[in-house]
C-alpha cells in the first residue's frame, strides 16, 4: 500500500557527549521514509531542497525504494540547517542554529500520484503546510498520522486545532501532551485530545517507552535499554517511520495492530540512536530487525500467578 511521508529533508551538525559530525543526511522526513521503507515498498516523500543538496542523497533514496517525485529542488536555494549540542543525560539539547532556507516558504506540491494514498504520515512542520497537503487529496486515505510540536502550540494553535481535528492519530511527547491540555496525568490528557478528532493517540516518552490511547483502551511499550546510544537526533521520527510502515505492510489499523506497530517503531529507534544521523539506519535487514523485535518480547514477556482470592 502507498504512503506519502511528508517533512523535512534536510542537513544536521549534531554535537553529543561521544562525538560530533560536520554537515549530515537528516530532517524528520528522511528518518520516517527509511524507517518506513523497511516494511513498505511504495514511499513516496514530499519535500524540498535547495542546491547545496547532493544527489547522492537522492539516490540513497533510491536506493530504499522511496520515490523522490514530490521532493522539490529548488537550485538558487540553500537546503534546511539544523546544528544541536545534547547534554550527558541525552534528553536535553540546546540549538545552536537554524537556518530554514527553502523550507521558510515551503508549498508542497502533490504531484498526482501522490493524491491518493492509503497512508499518509505529516511529519513535524507548519500546521497550515500540514493542512495544504490534506487539501489536495482526492480521497481519505485509510488512515492519516501526524507528528506536531510545542513550538506550534505556541505560535499557531487556531491552524494547529483544524489540522489534529482531521487526523486519525496524533503522535506528541509527554510534555507537548500535558501542554496541549493542561493536564498533567496522561491518561486525561490523552482523553482531551481524542475529543479533539483522532481516534488514536502516540504519546512518546523517549527512554522510557511509548503510550497508545482509543477512548477505551491504553497500551504501553518500553523503550529497549541500549548500552550505548550515540545520537537521539531522529528517534522519534524513525519511531513514526516504523509505526506506519508496520501499519501499511499488515493493511491493519486495528488497536491490537498498532500495539504491535509501537514495538516495530520503537525497534527501528534502538537502531537510529545507536549511531550518528541516518547511519543506523543504512544496512538492516530483516533478520536484525527481527533480532530486534525478538529483544522487546524477551523484556516485557513473564508469566506471573494472581493472588488466590
Amino acid at each position: 500500500m502507498s504512503v506519502v511521508i511528508v517533512g523535512t529533508v534536510a542537513f544536521d551538525k549534531i554535537e553529543t557527549p561521544f562525538g560530533k559530525t560536520d554537515k549530515i543526511l537528516g530532517g524528520a522526513a528522511t528518518y520516517i521514509s527509511l524507517a518506513a521503507s523497511q516494511f513498505a515498498n511504495d514511499i513516496k516523500l514530499v519535500s524540498v531542497v535547495g542546491g547545496d543538496f547532493p544527489q547522492e542523497n537522492i539516490e540513497l533514496f533510491h536506493q530504499h525504494s522511496i520515490d523522490t517525485e514530490g521532493l522539490q529542488i529548488r537550485p538558487e536555494g540553500k537546503s534546511f540547517f539544523w546544528w544541536g549540542k545534547y547534554h550527558i543525560d541525552m534528553n536535553s539539547r540546546d540549538t545552536l542554529s537554524t537556518e530554514l532556507n527553502v523550507l521558510a516558504d515551503f508549498d508542497p506540491l502533490l504531484p498526482p500520484s501522490y493524491q491518493s494514498p492509503d497512508f499518509l504520515m505529516l511529519g513535524n512542520l507548519t500546521p497550515s503546510v500540514q493542512m495544504r497537503v490534506l487539501d489536495q487529496l482526492v480521497r481519505r486515505p485509510k488512515l492519516i498520522v501526524m507528528d506536531t510540536m510545542n513550538y506550534w502550540m505556541d505560535t499557531a494553535w487556531d491552524d494547529l486545532m483544524k489540522v489534529i481535528a482531521r487526523v486519525d492519530v496524533l503522535t506528541i511527547n509527554d510534555a507537548e501532551a500535558r501542554q496541549l491540555t493542561g493536564e498533567y496525568a496522561l491518561v486525561k490528557a490523552a482523553q482531551k485530545i481524542l475529543n479533539m478528532g483522532p481516534k488514536f493517540l502516540v504519546i512518546k516518552k523517549g527512554e522510557h517507552g511509548a503510550l497508545l490511547f482509543n477512548k477505551t483502551q491504553v497500551f504501553f511499550a518500553p523503550a529497549l535499554p541500549l548500552e550505548e546510544v550515540f545520537d537521539p537526533t531522529g528517534a522519534g521520527d524513525t519511531f513514526a517511520g516504523g509505526f506506519i510502515g508496520h501499519l501499511a505492510h499488515t493493511h491493519d489499523i486495528s488497536f491490537d495492530s498498532m500495539k504491535s506497530a509501537i514495538i516495530y517503531g520503537s525497534a527501528m529507534a534502538s537502531f537510529a540512536v545507536e549511531k550518528f544521523g541516518t547511519e543506523g539506519l543504512m544496512n538492516l535487514s530483516d533478520k536484525l530487525i527481527n533480532e530486534r523485535l525478538q529483544l522487546f518480547v524477551d523484556l516485557v514477556q513473564f508469566d506471573i500467578s494472581l493472588v488466590n482470592s
